[in-house]
């Protein structure tokens, strides 16, 4: 297994780390895992062109789990929680002829919801 750290730097942010992936798995094909070991960090493919996705991604998060619901979890971060198991903490991704197979405007994200934090994105081979 393979561990990269990432720091993160907002309470709530997507940090691509799609670059970092690829330099650690790229030549070797297959189809990888990526994966998060935080219940208050995530890990998702989408849009990295336009950074305007990731901000609707975390606004769209902030309206579907808002801070104020009452939660019962003492520690203030239930919010966090909810978003990470909405999102998930894993992805899986294909290495076809020794590159990283996402689409065109594809990106892997470090979902941050309970930052900043260093927080761990492990990868390995399913």
């Amino acid at each position: 297994m393979r561990r990269l750290v990432v720091r993160t730097s907002e309470r709530r942010e997507l940090v691509d780390v799609t670059e970092r992936v690829r330099a650690e798995i790229s030549g070797e094909d297959g189809v990888w895992l990526v994966y998060v070991p935080h219940t208050t960090a995530g890990v998702t493919i989408n849009e990295g062109a336009d950074p305007a996705v990731a901000r609707d991604v975390l606004a769209a998060c902030a309206r579907l789990v808002p801070d104020d619901a009452g939660y019962e979890h003492a520690e203030g971060n239930s919010p966090a929680h909810v978003m990470t198991s909405l999102v998930g903490s894993s992805a899986l991704v294909a290495v076809a002829d020794g590159e990283l197979s996402l689409g065109t405007w594809q990106a892997i994200f470090l979902c941050e919801f309970d930052g900043p934090r260093s927080r761990e994105v492990w990868l390995t081979r399913a």
